[in-house]
């Protein structure tokens, strides 16, 4: 029988230790060890039954139970104890406060607020929002802010289902579940009113239909993240299934998925302002274009509270906004029919001040390689930003190249997208060995506030190796009984699975590869020679294990099959003590996954890996990496921290490609890692082997930290976003005024703007190093003024059909208008490399309110 009504009734805690609930509410607790364990310590076995969620264990407990507790005096201490430390966390001065300090003693203010826009939030396996490395990225992102005290808030959607969880048919196939989430009983409050009602927002549909949404709030430490929930009273089913699950549902419904989150978005940080009396927010960091409608909100916004024109607005909106891609893959990116745009923002619902036609403009594919009529949730981000990154170095090179027809008449290198690798949040990732070990041997668990980075190599090795071993095993232990139990769902009774006491062997070299299964992530590609494979694993005296992971879109047969596959094959008895395949990978998973592993393999195609940050989770337990040079390693593989597997690129055959590309990752497994792990000493350790994982500690340890990215991101973009911002808006908002009407001035004379002649004197025919070219252009501004725009000698090396590369610009300085009405500019420049040299003469607007020269994608060459 179903019930036909369902609610949660929340558990009321004595006075006593009342601060447990505060402790449960606050996700914290999701990375702050001691707080687990005074959980932990109520009682063991509820709480490894409540999958060691703090709300749910209390909820379990009966009214004797927490009488009980509440009479216990020295539990009572460690509640008031714990809530003290809390406090401590939420109130001091931390790095941000520090740095804003000193920021104001140079005359520039710190945001004082900045909202993190993102489909997706992966901060706890308790909180399942998320479906990959976006969502992790993210929960990383909001969780470092916090422990750096910065003035973050998170927008994002409560999906009803998550993502899927995932099991597999007895033949291998992936099926999904979709658990029904109760948001009363998770570390979630609802955003009410002042007369208790819950705060709702609300957005217009076609067809007279409207989208209203309740905010849920999780506290991420000190920062809020803000969840938007559509099933709610008053919507009609279809609206109601809006936020069900995350990446669900059709075109329609992912549209207006991403509706809710940009413009309801916007105005749920309007609804929490107005309710807490927090700043607003001054920057606006979209991550990924799925948040991309919220430009279009904060234009509204201004045209109907400001008096803004469209253009004005759009300036604003652009100088405060930070736009973050984390693809390199096209078909990773939303795209819509431009008429399914005409549909929600024409009509009757086209809003005042802002033109379907200037909106459809924003998404256009509008240049060479671009499709006509369709709209590009990507190419708006960009748009509606005027600061821009990729993911990792390499990333934003191929960002540049992806995008670069936004940018016409620029080289690549020039394109307005720099890059700012990723990073994660070590308390969430790291073991607790780890920290122990750290704080035994070194004083301190806190490497980076200390500079212990340096003072690895002091921990005995002995005491490494034990460590890691401990780890290992571990990672067996779960791994079992995660293949007990989906051994079970595939319909195998208890009398079949003996076999599974002995999977894994806690003294073999373990490989670990887990991600999404895309088909560029090549799940399958350690099984193009299955034969080869085997000897690896059942090696006499060198064998390696496997642990894989990994979930493929409900959508994607093609993913799902790689599945099967890689299942079929450990599935067979020959092997599959040596290599499994562990369902439903998700952050509690990888909290073992990554410490117990020896080796993390990634073997994407590249350069599709934007930036992968599993492989860094790995490195911080002192895991080694085993990895095709893309993403973040293409950066930061330096030789002795692991293994770089060789690429075939040029190969255009993708069959023979992966076939070389596996090759050599055999030879590598098989000549170069297994070498060093199983060259022992007398004492059984494997010197060379724990050097490396020292080095890796040493030289990886402080590169790969969310710190270092979110101190980036606030140094690098969201402070200059915020001055942007606040040099638009002033008395009257002068400075988008100025922009916008400087804009238009620019693009209505470009065309007639013209390099009419260069002379250059100061070398030979056969110049040399040292040697001074002089130049000097004659320019025709049409109504444009010298100060208006920049006229830059672009030089560098010559390649095929006289194509610039390695290119650098040196600024003309402008002289007088010649008798003819035309600028004269000159300038000089010093050789200072051999080889072949060619330069050419360039104009782009300049004005004080553009970021780059490259902004606008105007460019009048010689």
């Amino acid at each position: 029988m179903k019930a036909i009504r369902r609610f949660s009734v929340r558990t009321v805690l004595p006075n006593r230790i009342e601060g447990l609930g505060v402790l449960a509410s606050n996700l914290r607790w999701s990375w702050h060890p001691p707080t687990r364990d005074l959980f932990q310590s109520i009682d063991p076995e509820k709480w490894a039954a409540a999958k060691q969620d703090p709300v749910k264990l209390l909820s379990r407990l009966s009214a004797d139970e927490l009488t009980t507790l509440a009479g216990d005096d020295e539990f009572v201490s460690r509640v008031v104890a714990a809530n003290e430390d809390l406090h401590r966390y939420l109130t001091e001065e931390r790095w941000y406060q520090r740095w804003s300090r000193e920021q104001e003693a140079r005359g520039a203010a710190a945001p004082q607020a900045i909202a993190y826009f993102s489909p997706e939030f992966g901060i706890t396996g308790v909180l399942p929002q998320y479906s990959g490395g976006l969502g992790i990225l993210a929960g990383d992102h909001l969780k470092t802010a916090s422990d750096l005290g910065a003035p973050i808030v998170g927008v994002g959607l409560f999906y009803k289902t998550g993502y899927f969880k995932q099991k597999l048919s007895r033949d291998g196939w992936q099926l999904e579940t979709y658990p029904v989430l109760d948001p009363d009983g998770l570390p979630l409050s609802l955003l009410r009113e002042a007369d208790d009602t819950p705060a709702v927002v609300s957005i217009d549909l076609p067809g007279g239909r409207v989208l209203n949404a309740h905010i849920w709030k999780a506290q991420v430490g000190r920062v809020p993240l803000l969840l938007l929930d559509s099933d709610v009273p008053g919507n009609d089913e279809a609206a109601r299934r809006v936020t069900e699950t995350l990446y669900g549902g059709g075109g329609d419904t992912r549209l207006e998925q991403e509706l809710l989150l940009g413009i309801g978005g916007v105005r749920a940080l309007r609804v929490w302002s107005r309710l807490t009396q927090a700043p607003a927010p001054e920057v606006y960091h979209t991550n990924e274009g799925h948040a991309g409608f919220l430009g279009v909100e904060r234009i509204a916004e201004l045209v109907r509270d400001e008096g803004l024109s469209f253009d004005e607005a759009l300036e604003a909106v652009r100088a405060a906004t930070v736009f973050t891609t984390h693809t390199p893959v096209p078909a990773g990116i939303d795209r819509f029919p431009a008429d399914k745009i005409n549909l929600y923002f024409g009509g009757p619902l086209e809003i005042p001040g802002v033109p379907v036609s200037r909106l459809l403009a924003l998404g256009a594919e509008d240049y060479e390689g671009g499709t006509p009529g369709i709209f590009n949730m990507a190419v708006m981000g960009l748009r509606l930003a005027q600061r821009a990154n990729g993911v990792s170095r390499l990333h934003g090179l191929v960002s540049r190249e992806m995008f670069d027809g936004l940018w016409p008449g620029f080289d690549d290198v020039e394109v307005p997208i720099t890059s700012i690798t990723n990073g994660v949040h070590a308390p969430t990732w790291v073991d607790r060995k780890v920290y122990d070990v750290a704080h035994t041997h070194l004083g301190t668990a806190n490497l980076v506030d200390d500079d212990a980075w340096d003072r690895i190599d002091e921990i005995p090795a002995g005491v490494i190796w034990h460590v890691k071993a401990e780890m290992r095993r571990q990672l067996i232990e779960d791994a079992r009984r995660r293949v007990r139990s989906s051994w079970r769902k595939r319909g195998a009774t208890k009398a079949e699975l003996g076999w599974v006491d002995d999977v894994l062997d806690p003294d073999v070299l373990t490989i670990g590869f887990a991600r999404r299964v895309p088909t560029y992530k090549r799940l399958t590609l350690m099984l193009s020679d299955p034969e080869r494979l085997k000897r690896l694993l059942l090696h006499p005296t060198r064998p390696i294990q496997l642990v894989i992971a990994g979930k493929s879109h409900p959508a994607d047969e093609t993913g799902k099959r790689l599945i099967q596959q890689m299942v079929q094959f450990a599935d067979d008895p020959e092997v599959r003590h040596r290599i499994v395949f562990l369902p439903n990978y998700d952050i509690t998973m990888a909290q073992t996954l990554y410490p117990g592993c020896d080796v993390w393999l990634n073997n994407p195609l590249r350069p599709f890996e934007a930036c992968g940050t599993s492989g860094m989770k790995a490195a911080l337990n002192g895991g080694l990496n085993l990895s095709i040079l893309d993403g973040w390693w293409d950066e930061w593989y330096d030789g002795r921290n692991g293994w770089a597997i060789p690429t075939a690129d040029g190969v255009e055959d993708p069959d023979r490609r992966d076939d070389i590309e596996a090759a050599a990752l055999y030879d590598l497994i098989e000549n170069n890692v297994t070498v060093p792990f199983y060259d022992r000493d007398d004492e059984g350790l494997p010197h060379t082997w724990i050097s490396m994982m020292t080095h890796t500690l040493q030289t990886l340890g402080p590169k790969v930290l969310a710190g270092r990215m979110v101190k980036e991101y606030t140094e690098r973009l969201y402070a200059p976003a915020a001055a942007a911002g606040r040099a638009m808006n002033g008395p009257g908002w002068k400075g988008a005024k100025d922009l916008a009407a400087y804009k238009t001035k620019v693009r209505g004379a470009w065309p007639q703007v013209e390099v009419e002649h260069v002379e250059s004197w100061g070398v030979s025919d056969s110049p040399q190093i040292g040697d001074t070219l002089h130049v000097k252009a004659f320019v025709d501004l049409a109504s444009l003024s010298p100060d208006e725009v920049e006229v830059q000698l672009v030089h560098g090396r010559v390649f095929g059909d006289d194509e610039l590369g390695d290119i650098a610009v040196a600024g003309l300085g402008f002289e007088q208008n010649d008798e003819q009405g035309r600028a004269v500019y000159s300038g000089e420049i010093c050789m200072d490399r051999t080889g072949s040299f060619g330069y050419s003469v360039r104009v782009v607007p300049k004005h004080g309110g553009l970021a780059s020269y490259a902004e606008m994608g105007l460019a009048r060459i010689a």
